[in-house]
């Protein structure tokens, strides 16, 4: 299909993708595809204005008739998921196993926030005076913002959308200048899923806006957004997130990461290879859980590299379109540059680099297309220790382990981690207080390609924030206490006594 008919069959009209002032180009050749509008930054007011009034509206629906419009949601998505998928595919480069995964992803989270729609629990509290019962509750809290970044251009808006809906919570979109199609193609979703559900959803419920920082930061500054969660780099996010608390609302970021693997002797190193090549060059390095860091200990490490730099090679590098291939393009040529300064002070810094050239023969024209690179570190160097938004995996050793837990742990990121081992004791240290200090520890699985079950986040520079599953959905809510005294006496707490 051409990149027309991809974006047709998704539902975007001839008007919509021309006219505009928004420049979008496919990675996949350098094509413009379209010429978007884009919102103006003095109609923001009166978009969140709208958002204010839906959330008056929708924090009245209980909340497992909410829950109704994210399952309606989800069977939308199961029937539009090829031709979204191909638009991410187009879009973002990814293949196209990955640009179906994402899509998959905003399924099952839709799955999983239907039935959070009936466990919005509190707690039952002992109390301490006698005819009093305490209570903790959960209410809808407003607005939630949702900027997002190109890499996953609709599953983390869904992440957040579908928890937010079923919290009570409206949802206002700024997706990344590069990929606006996937998120205008999701939004036809979305308003297919509302005309099922019918009047319970308010006007303004689910809204997008597209365009630059003016339109974020209308978004980030406004007391009438209480929430707002922003994915994108630790840079971004140390600007987004002391703006938001500043006006003392509740910032969700989701930012760098700078994953590492732990192998251990007794690894079972085929399986370790596998889980490399695929958290490392699986959507060209572009993931926030990316695997860049592997620390192997030195009996096993020069046996590992000569595994990973032969996996490498047979690497098949091209068009994400075409059956087989495994490595699609960087989403820019800027980001090949970037990877190429990189690799460059790596040598500068001693290293051995395998790989990481520019692939130009039997890819599309115009294409930023690059061989992932396996570099062989004599230490954890400061480039190292820096996010490149690439497939540049750095390989180091060490000899203890309490050395590599620290090495892992050295570096201003703290999003996913792992080790391969198959020492019961090594395992239990990485995932105990003394071992990872990331928001994801995996034991024998890779660091990328979380499920949705879980809370997804990091600490340090990775913000802190947590989305998609667990009690996630608390973030997105407002806890009230609840004291009730159905006695005819007023004692008070702690033994105070105050008689008048």
């Amino acid at each position: 299909m051409s990149h027309k008919d991809v974006l047709t069959a998704a539902g975007l009209s001839e008007s919509e993708l021309t006219g505009g002032t928004l420049s979008v180009h496919s990675p996949i050749d350098g094509a413009e595809v379209a010429r978007v509008q884009e919102t103006d930054p003095a109609d923001m007011p009166v978009i969140i204005a709208r958002a204010q009034d839906a959330f008056r509206a929708w924090r009245k629906v209980p909340a497992p008739r909410r829950g109704e419009l994210v399952r309606l949601l989800g069977e939308e998505l199961r029937a539009s998921k090829h031709e979204l998928g191909a638009v991410v595919t187009l879009e973002a480069g990814k293949i196209v196993s990955e640009g179906l995964g994402e899509v998959q992803e905003m399924i099952d989270i839709c799955d999983f926030a239907v039935g959070q729609s009936r466990q919005l629990y509190g707690l039952t509290i002992a109390s301490e005076r006698p005819g009093h019962h305490m209570r903790e509750t959960w209410h809808p809290i407003g607005p939630c913002g949702i900027i997002t970044a190109f890499n996953f251009p609709v599953a983390v808006w869904s992440w957040n959308t579908a928890l937010a809906l079923i919290c009570g919570d409206p949802v206002i979109w700024k997706p990344s200048e590069k990929t606006p199609l996937t998120a205008m193609a999701t939004m036809k979703v979305m308003e297919r899923a509302l005309k099922r559900f019918g009047d319970d959803a308010p006007d303004g419920l689910a809204q997008l806006v597209i365009g630059g920082a003016e339109i974020g930061e209308a978004l980030v500054a406004s007391e009438d957004v209480p929430i707002l969660s922003a994915t994108g780099s630790t840079r971004m996010g140390s600007v987004v997130g002391p703006k938001v608390m500043e006006r003392w609302g509740r910032p969700i970021l989701e930012l760098g990461g700078n994953n590492a693997m732990i192998v251990a002797p007794s690894a079972d190193l085929d399986m370790a290879v596998r889980a490399i090549v695929f958290s490392a060059v699986g959507t060209a390095g572009q993931r926030c859980t990316s695997l860049r860091r592997v620390i192997a200990h030195n009996s096993i490490k020069d046996d590992l590299v000569t595994k990973l730099t032969k996996a490498y090679q047979s690497l098949p590098v091209g068009d994400p379109r075409k059956d087989g291939t495994l490595v699609g393009p960087l989403i820019d040529a800027q980001s090949r540059e970037r990877m190429q300064a990189a690799l460059e002070t790596a040598r500068g810094d001693g290293a051995i680099v395998h790989g990481g050239e520019a692939v130009t023969s039997d890819v599309p024209d115009g294409g930023a297309y690059v061989a992932p690179a396996v570099v062989e570190m004599p230490s954890q160097t400061e480039i190292v220790r820096t996010e490149t938004f690439a497939p540049i995996l750095y390989v180091m050793g060490y000899d203890a382990m309490d050395e590599a837990i620290a090495m892992q742990n050295d570096v201003p990121q703290g999003l996913s981690s792992c080790i391969f081992t198959l020492n019961m004791r090594e395992a239990e240290t990485f995932l105990s207080d003394v071992g990872s200090d990331c928001g994801i520890a995996n034991v024998n699985i890779g660091p990328s390609g979380a499920e949705i079950g879980g809370a997804f986040g990091g600490e340090k520079e990775t913000g802190g924030g947590r989305e998609s599953g667990s009690d996630a959905w608390k973030g997105y809510m407002r806890r009230q206490t609840n004291t009730v005294n159905y006695s005819d006496e007023l004692p008070l707490a702690q033994g105070v006594k105050f008689d008048i």
